[in-house]
């Protein structure tokens, strides 16, 4: 873990490779896990291997990830960060829905204080969806940010995130509060947001990618697997190690239900790019 090294998020510095926590609920990401036993095992686990960020949703379960952990971690060790987001619910058919009113956004807050056993949340993320959802969209984001900015002037947020975001909403909102940490999809394919993670780098504002490994479709390429196998290793860990080379405020949250492949995601910490190789990765986006 030490190779990378670390980054502020919110009040403290953590580890570079976190853990995302929405495969612990059932399929799509909705109702109870199969075994909830080894989503346990498996928070427990991430905490030995160095973990300490953990990101995590009450929309996801809704409710199940977050009383996995606190079931399995609470009380919470001092140097764990948790990272919730709100401003979506989910549907009885598991649909995704946007939950943007004012009301809303407040009760996902209490929501998950108390699923969590928390007096106060660590950082939480506006999640935003304009337009189908699935990406950023443009549009003004000032109501609900205010909305999260007064629950943080209440005592109930440390710090407030962005995710699902453009860089003109990113802006828009650190007029209205400071910006800890900004979450939207990236990874060696898909790297839309290259220029807006160096100005955030710049401004010491933490970067981090969802879909590291090509969320429900995970990553095929060609070269990445040659690079791998060079390596002796995955082609999941390299595109894991990538990121970490990417830039400095880069914090991953890859997520499993495995202990076993847990572990895996964790070794990508302990492999070094050479410049060639970075090169020749950096060729995957081109191509796609």
């Amino acid at each position: 873990m030490t190779q990378y090294g670390t980054f502020s998020l919110g009040s403290q510095f953590v580890n570079r490779l976190g853990y995302g926590a929405m495969q612990l609920a059932g399929p799509g990401v909705f109702g109870p896990p199969k075994d909830r036993h080894a989503a346990i095992s498996v928070l427990r686990e991430a905490l030995e291997l160095g973990v300490n960020h953990i990101d995590t949703s009450d929309f996801y379960g809704p409710h199940v990830t977050n009383q996995i952990i606190r079931e399995a971690l609470h009380p919470y060790a001092d140097d764990l960060t948790i990272v919730t987001k709100i401003g979506a619910r989910r549907g009885d058919d598991a649909s995704w829905l946007p939950a943007f009113s004012p009301e809303e956004l407040k009760q996902a807050v209490h929501d998950n204080l108390r699923n969590l056993g928390l007096d106060v949340l660590d950082v939480v993320n506006m999640r935003v969806m304009i337009g189908d959802g699935h990406g950023p969209g443009e549009g003004s984001i000032e109501a609900s940010v205010s909305v999260l900015a007064e629950l943080q002037q209440q005592g109930l947020v440390k710090h407030i995130g962005l995710s699902n975001v453009t860089p003109t909403q990113v802006a828009e909102a650190r007029k209205i509060a400071p910006i800890v940490c900004v979450q939207n999809e990236y990874n060696i394919a898909h790297r839309g947001d290259d220029a807006l993670i160096d100005a955030l780098a710049r401004d010491g504002i933490a970067y981090v990618p969802f879909f590291p490994l090509g969320g429900f479709s995970p990553l095929q390429s060609s070269t990445l697997n040659e690079v791998a196998h060079s390596l002796g290793a995955t082609p999941m860990q390299v595109a894991l190690a990538w990121l970490l080379h990417r830039s400095p405020n880069i914090l991953l949250i890859s997520g499993t239900s495995s202990v076993a492949h847990l572990r895996e995601n964790m070794a990508a910490a302990e492999l070094t790019l050479s410049a060639e190789t970075l090169a020749t990765l950096d060729g995957i986006a081109a191509k796609g």
